[in-house]
């Protein structure tokens, strides 16, 4: 039963319980002191995520053509007809 109520818990929740099962009430503490100064600007070494790149996947996500632009029209070859094909044989 509990392994179904785990997979209905978001990835923070998870995260939670993962942090109580592997620190003290006191380490949990200092995280949370830690975790509330990277929020505030407090600790510039330190930078949360930053999820742009998972809101907007193909931002100036682009290719360049290999291949230079055209200087002047392509030359079409003249499409033979049909009946001049089957005339011929």
């Amino acid at each position: 039963m509990e392994v179904q109520v785990m997979s209905y818990l978001s990835k923070t929740a998870r995260f939670v319980i993962w942090i109580c099962s592997k620190f003290t009430k006191t380490e949990i503490e200092q995280i949370v002191v830690g975790l509330s100064d990277v929020l505030e600007n407090r600790n510039p070494e330190v930078k949360p995520k930053d999820d742009f790149k998972e809101k907007h996947p193909n931002y100036r996500n682009f290719i360049v053509d290999p291949e230079p632009p055209l200087t002047e029209p392509p030359k079409f070859k003249k499409k033979t007809s049909a009946r001049k094909t089957t005339c011929n044989f």
